[in-house]
C-alpha cells in the first residue's frame, strides 16, 4: 500500500472543501425554513403560491446537494483530504437527509414509515461501524450506500414539488406521473438503502458472531512455507525476490529465516511509497495515475522490476490496503493485488480481499504470496 505523509493535511482546518462542507450543514435551516414556514406571509409576497414555494425549496435542496461534490472535487484535486472533512463529510449527508425527509413528514407529504426505515439503517450502520472501529477493523462503504444517497436524494426533490397524498380514487392517483414517478425512485431509494445496510452487516459477520472470527496466523505457517520454497528452489536451481508494499518486508523475511536462505534468495524490496515503486522497480506514473496503486496492473510492473533490478528467476509482488484506513473506491480494506514474474517477462497477477485487522490481513498476504511463489517455481521445475 503506498504511503503518504498527510500528517500536515489531516491536522489542517480551514481547507476550501472543509468550508463548503460547513456552508452545506449551515444551509440546511435555511431549506428547511423555506419548505415549511409561511415566508411568504413574513415578506408581504402574495403573489409566491404554495407550489412555487415549494420549487424554491427543491432550488435550494439541489444546490446543497451539489456541494457535496464539490467539497469532495476540492478535497481530492487539491490534496486536501482531512481528518476533520472525512468525518464531517457524510455526517453533512445525512443532515441534510434527515431534515428534509422530517419536514416532509411535517407537511404530511411523505409517510413517517418511509423516514423510520432510513433512519434505522442509519442507527444500524452507525452501530456496526463503531464496533468495527473498536476492533481496528475499518468497513469500506460500498457502492450500494452511494446509489442509496442518490436516489434518496432525488425523491427528496421529487417529494418537494409534489404533494404524494392520493386524493381521490387509486386509479385517480396513479394517473398523476409525477406521483408514479417519485414513488418508484422512492422505493428504489428504500431498497437500495435495506440492501447497504445488509452489505455492511455481511462485512462486520464474524464481529457481530455470524460466523468464526478470522484466524489472524494462517496455516500452515509462514516459516515452514518458506522452507519448502527454498528445497525447491535449490533443487530446480532458480533463485528468488521479492517486491512488496504493504507487508513491508514480511515475505523476505520468511524467507530468509533459515539459515543457507543466501543460496536461493537474492533479496527483496520495500517499496512502500509510490516514488520508490517507480525509482527502484519502474513502476509506471501513467500506470499508477491509471490504475492506482493498489492494482494488478502495478503488481505486475513491481514483479518484473523485482526481477530486473535482483537478477532473480522468479518474483513476487504485493500491494494493498491493510488498514484501518485507506480505503477506496471498490478497494475496501483487505484488498491486495500480488503478482508472481519470470525473467523472461511472463506475469501472472490476482486481486485478494482479505478479512480481519491490520496484522491479520498482512499475514494473510504473506502466507498467500508464499503459496504462489512456492506454485510458481514447482512449475519451472516441471518444465
Amino acid at each position: 500500500m503506498a504511503h503518504t505523509d498527510d500528517s500536515d493535511m489531516s491536522t489542517k482546518l480551514w481547507t476550501p472543501a472543509n468550508v463548503v462542507t460547513l456552508v452545506r450543514i449551515c444551509l440546511v435551516p435555511v431549506f428547511v425554513v423555506a419548505l415549511i414556514s409561511p415566508w411568504p406571509e413574513w415578506f408581504s409576497l402574495p403573489q409566491i403560491a404554495n407550489d412555487e414555494k415549494s420549487l424554491i425549496a427543491a432550488g435550494i435542496f439541489v444546490l446543497i446537494s451539489c456541494t457535496d461534490w464539490l467539497d469532495g472535487y476540492l478535497a481530492r484535486s487539491r490534496g486536501e483530504v482531512t481528518n476533520f472533512g472525512k468525518f464531517m463529510d457524510p455526517l453533512a449527508d445525512k443532515i441534510l437527509v434527515t431534515a428534509a425527509l422530517l419536514a416532509l413528514v411535517e407537511l404530511g407529504t411523505l409517510p413517517s414509515w418511509v423516514v423510520l426505515i432510513i433512519l434505522a439503517r442509519e442507527f444500524i450502520v452507525s452501530g456496526v461501524r463503531m464496533m468495527a472501529a473498536t476492533d481496528g477493523v475499518v468497513i469500506a462503504a460500498s457502492w450500494y450506500g452511494k446509489f442509496k444517497t442518490v436516489f434518496q436524494m432525488i425523491a427528496i426533490v421529487l417529494f418537494t414539488i409534489k404533494d404524494s397524498h392520493m386524493v381521490g380514487s387509486i386509479g385517480a392517483a396513479f394517473s398523476d406521473m409525477l406521483w408514479v414517478v417519485s414513488w418508484i425512485v422512492m422505493i428504489i431509494a428504500l431498497v437500495l438503502t435495506i440492501v447497504s445496510m445488509m452489505d455492511y452487516i455481511v462485512k462486520a459477520r464474524h464481529l457481530l458472531g455470524f460466523s468464526k472470527k478470522q484466524i489472524e496466523v494462517p496455516e500452515p505457517d509462514a516459516v515452514e512455507m518458506s522452507t519448502r520454497i527454498l528445497e525447491t528452489a535449490h533443487a530446480a536451481g532458480v533463485t528468488v525476490g521479492t517486491a512488496e508494499s504493504l507487508t513491508g518486508g514480511l515475505i523476505a523475511a520468511a524467507l530468509t529465516e533459515r539459515a543457507g536462505s543466501s543460496a536461493v534468495v537474492k533479496g527483496g524490496i520495500v517499496s512502500y511509497a509510490s516514488s520508490v515503486k517507480e525509482a527502484c522497480l519502474h513502476v509506471s506514473d501513467a500506470t499508477i495515475a491509471t490504475y492506482g496503486v493498489v492494482s494488478t496492473q502495478t503488481a505486475e510492473e513491481m514483479a518484473r522490476g523485482a526481477c530486473k533490478e535482483l537478477a532473480c528467476d522468479i518474483s513476487v509482488a504485493v500491494t494493498g490496503i491493510a488498514g484501518p484506513g485507506g480505503a477506496e473506491p471498490g478497494k475496501p480494506v483487505g484488498t491486495v493485488c500480488m503478482a508472481v514474474a519470470s525473467h523472461d517477462g511472463e506475469v501472472t497477477s490476482w486481486t485478494d480481499h482479505f478479512e480481519g485487522n491490520r496484522d491479520a490481513v498482512r499475514a494473510q498476504t504473506t502466507i498467500t504470496a508464499l503459496k504462489r511463489l512456492l506454485g510458481a517455481i514447482s512449475e519451472r521445475a516441471r518444465a
